[in-house]
């Protein structure tokens, strides 16, 4: 019997089993049709469990090549700083000094060098005229067992300059008394530094200068730097105009600060002091910034400072940033200490000096090399 198109059945045919029919489903979205049905469906509904790994994954490459590609940028940072770092002075040009005591000695030197400067800056940052370059501030930093120790030896000290040969005449000049920046205006860092050792007894393992120009394009390059006055200051000569109070000095504002003295009671000392603290605040600020972690910021630094930064053969990088620690002490402070002294606007023929208390400068030099905790000239620990 045979199925007729209504349904029927013919006569003499038996009944044809016929099967189900299939239902397709309609294509899911973004699925593509294959041979076993719509293919992509299965890991969408697990989409949950695979995609979240899958973006972890992503995430964590992605972040490993930014890491890679800051480690080669600030890697070419450094190399290209080091290739350009002044390491023109010679600690060794008279010898080899006192013998080396404990810890480490560093000579910093902000001097009054032009370089960098246009005549309008000259004019803007009351900079003056004039040559060459001199020394407008001298400091000792000790770093040892007991953190670090900053002592600012005022430039108008009364000391002994070794013997030299004046490079105007190449005459032998033999040991005289006079102020110890005398001693970079007749031999450079090297006299200098020469002359330091001989009045201290402390043997210097490093030297770093900066002048001018660098010092306001170091400031200005991490974003200024937060200080606190407990009065008005107005100077004509450095063209300090800053009220009492706490704010954020540019790098103008800071080396009309660092420079001005006629406003300070203690004169050169004063300014000492005023030097050290705002060298141990510059430090901690660009500590506290991302200059380490962004090579463009830290190329800004870099460069803002190198124009000026004169140094000793053997400071390389590594030694110039374990100074730069160092300025910030242990747990972000440093011990600050002045020479002692005894007098202040001693007339003698090389004009008006201050002079070292002999008996209390001796000492304190003393531990220092002994790499001791000092004490201030009141006999109080630093």
């Amino acid at each position: 019997m045979t199925v007729r198109p209504d349904g029927a059945h013919e006569a003499g045919r038996a009944p044809v089993a016929t099967d189900p029919p299939v239902l397709v489903p309609p294509a899911p979205p973004g699925a593509r049709r294959s041979a076993y049905g719509w293919r992509g469906t299965e890991s969408r509904r697990r989409g949950g469990r695979r995609g979240r790994p899958r973006r972890r994954r992503r995430v964590i490459r992605s972040a490993l090549a930014l890491a890679v590609a800051l480690a080669l940028a600030a890697g070419g940072t450094y190399a290209w700083a080091a290739a350009e770092l002044n390491q023109e002075v010679d600690l060794g040009a008279y010898g080899n000094g006192p013998a080396a005591g404990k810890g480490t000695n560093y000579l910093i030197v902000g001097s009054d060098s032009r370089d960098g400067l246009s005549a309008s800056d000259v004019r803007d940052l009351r900079a003056g005229g004039g040559g060459g370059r001199r020394t407008d501030s001298i400091m000792v930093l000790h770093t040892g067992v007991h953190g670090s120790v900053m002592v600012s030896l005022p430039r108008d000290s009364w000391v002994t300059i070794p013997g030299f040969h004046d490079p105007a005449t190449g005459k032998r000049v033999p040991p005289t008394r006079d102020k110890l920046n005398a001693a970079f205006a007749y031999g450079g860092p090297e006299l200098l530094a020469h002359t330091v050792e001989r009045n201290t007894g402390l043997r210097i393992d490093h030297y770093a200068e900066i002048g001018f120009a660098g010092f306001v394009k170091v400031v200005d390059a991490v974003g200024g730097v937060p200080f606190c006055l407990d009065r008005d200051i107005k100077d004509e000569k450095s063209g300090a105009d800053l009220r009492r109070g706490c704010r954020t000095l540019n790098g103008r504002q800071s080396l009309a600060f660092v420079r001005q003295r006629h406003q300070e009671a203690d004169g050169d000392i004063g300014r000492s002091r005023n030097q050290q603290r705002f060298l141990a605040a510059l430090a901690r600020e660009a500590a506290a910034s991302d200059t380490y972690l962004d090579p463009l910021q830290l190329y800004r630094m870099l460069d803002a400072g190198l124009g000026t930064l004169v140094v000793d053969r053997d400071m390389d990088l590594e030694r110039l940033a374990g100074m730069f620690r160092s300025l910030r002490g242990s747990g972000g402070t440093v011990r600050r200490v002045s020479v002692p002294v005894d007098a202040v606007g001693l007339p003698t023929s090389k004009g008006h000096v201050i002079r070292w208390d002999a008996d209390r400068a001796a000492a304190m030099f003393r531990r220092i090399r002994a790499d001791e905790p000092v004490t201030d000239p009141g006999g109080r620990t630093a």
